[in-house]
C-alpha cells in the first residue's frame, strides 16, 4: 500500500482535497494545473488505484466518478500500523518514533493515549 507512484500520491491528494467524488475529466483539470497528462493516463492510474482497493468507481452518466475509499487520516494510519506490524518486536520502534516526531505531535500523541488510557480504566 505504501508504494505509491507520485501520479497515484497526486490522485489520491486531489481527492482527499475536494472530499467528493471526482470524474477522471475533473480529476484532469486539477493535476494539469502542474503539469500536462493526458487524459487517458489519468484514467489508467484512476483504475490502478480502484484495483488496489484504494478507489471506489461509481457510474455517472457516460462516465465514472471516481472517490477514496478511506479518508486520508485513516489511509496515514492504516500506513503507520502496517509499518509497526513489520517488526518483530514493536517497543524499540515505537520509543524510536516517539523520540522522532516533533515537541507538539509528542504532547498530542501523549494527549490522545492519556485519553485512551483513562477512558479502559473507567470501564474496567
Amino acid at each position: 500500500m505504501a508504494n505509491l507512484g507520485a501520479l497515484e500520491h497526486a490522485i489520491m491528494d486531489v481527492l482527499w482535497d475536494a472530499g467528493k467524488p471526482m470524474r477522471v475529466r475533473e480529476l484532469l483539470g486539477k493535476l494539469n494545473e502542474d503539469r500536462e497528462l493526458a487524459y487517458t493516463t489519468v484514467q489508467t492510474v484512476a483504475e490502478r488505484l480502484v484495483k488496489k482497493g484504494l478507489l471506489v468507481r461509481t457510474p455517472y452518466r457516460n462516465a465514472f466518478r471516481y472517490a477514496a475509499v478511506r479518508s486520508r487520516d485513516e489511509h496515514v494510519t492504516s500506513l503507520m500500523l502496517e509499518a509497526l506490524a513489520a517488526s518483530t518486536d514493536r517497543l524499540p520502534v515505537l520509543a524510536r518514533f516517539a523520540q522522532s516526531v516533533e515537541e507538539e505531535d509528542a504532547l498530542a500523541l501523549l494527549k490522545e493515549l492519556s485519553r485512551r488510557t483513562g477512558q479502559r480504566r473507567s470501564t474496567t
